[in-house]
């Protein structure tokens, strides 16, 4: 892509968003929630076609209304809109992206819940705003990694903020009686219309001290890139739930998909004992934004 044509493109997401924020902010003051949710999905969906990015999805999604705690691996700054642009949802990030030019307006815009991973206390805190946010049906993600992976494999999933599922229930009074944990991969099999090999994906993670500059830069030079999104089978958790089990099989779940996306084959044996008997079969409802293609949500 020539940098005319970036500029052009970028022109482009910033008129979409002018158009965008005003709705969007009398949305959230007056708490018309429909132009709310919708109005980040049409804006990724903006960036995404216009950069050549392609999502796909497969598996057990969410119904829609439904509330839901998805824990997802976490591999480059492209996660946020290719997630973003499949249904309303909101992310737990970290406090310093709330202070980023743009970015963490966007983030604000998204009604994202900040946490200072810095403070021990902060934990409490975010769990009872998540919990809050489930209890009144928000689809809120969490990378559970605790920071971006290079795209090869999958870091161990942390559980303190699994307790917000717990939260949610209690805050409910007893009318919610279980929240449903999702599972969710995030891979990118395909660039330029060829397999992704393994030492490439580095290329296209974000993670550890890289300067997110340059790698904004290659993004752009290296071509149009497919992204595809595994939803997981879903666990229940319910009051008794021993979350660091929970956190154990939602990540045993992630680690296997992203095992057959990377290798092309399938894990040997279960991925976890009674990953499917644990959770009874969840009804899949319509979603206003499309069904996946599979079971199939049309791809972006």
């Amino acid at each position: 892509m020539t940098r005319l044509g970036t500029i052009a493109r970028l022109a482009l997401c910033a008129l979409v968003f002018a158009a965008l924020i005003g709705p969007h902010w009398l949305s959230l003051r007056f708490g018309r929630g429909r132009v709310a949710a919708h109005a980040p999905i049409l804006f990724h969906r903006t960036f995404l076609r216009l950069f050549g990015v392609r999502v796909t999805q497969s598996g057990t999604p969410p119904v829609s209304g439904e509330a839901a705690l998805v824990l997802s691996n976490h591999v480059s700054w492209l996660d946020i809109a290719a997630l973003g642009a499949l249904r309303p949802l909101s992310f737990v990030a970290k406090s310093e992206i709330a202070g980023w030019p743009l970015v963490g307006t966007l983030a604000r815009l998204q009604r994202t819940v900040f946490i200072d991973r810095a403070r021990r206390a902060a934990t409490a805190s975010v769990n009872a705003a998540v919990g809050s946010r489930l209890a009144t049906g928000d689809l809120i993600v969490l990378f559970a990694e605790g920071t971006t992976g290079d795209g090869n494999r999958i870091l161990p999933f942390r559980s303190s903020l699994v307790g917000a599922a717990r939260t949610a229930i209690q805050a409910d009074e007893g009318r919610l009686d279980r929240i449903r944990l999702q599972p969710l991969a995030i891979t990118y099999p395909r660039r330029n219309g060829l397999p992704v090999v393994r030492g490439e994906r580095p290329e296209i993670a974000w993670y550890g001290d890289m300067e997110l500059a340059p790698h904004l830069a290659l993004f752009v030079r290296q071509g149009p890139i497919d992204v595809h999104v595994i939803w997981g089978a879903p666990i229940l958790f319910e009051a008794g739930t021993d979350r660091k089990s929970a956190t154990a099989q939602a990540e045993a779940v992630v680690r296997a998909a992203m095992q057959q996306a990377v290798t092309g084959r399938a894990p040997e044996g279960p991925v976890w004992a009674g990953s499917r008997a644990d959770a009874p079969a969840v009804t899949k409802g319509a979603d206003p934004l499309g069904d996946l293609p599979g079971s199939g949500v049309p791809a972006i």
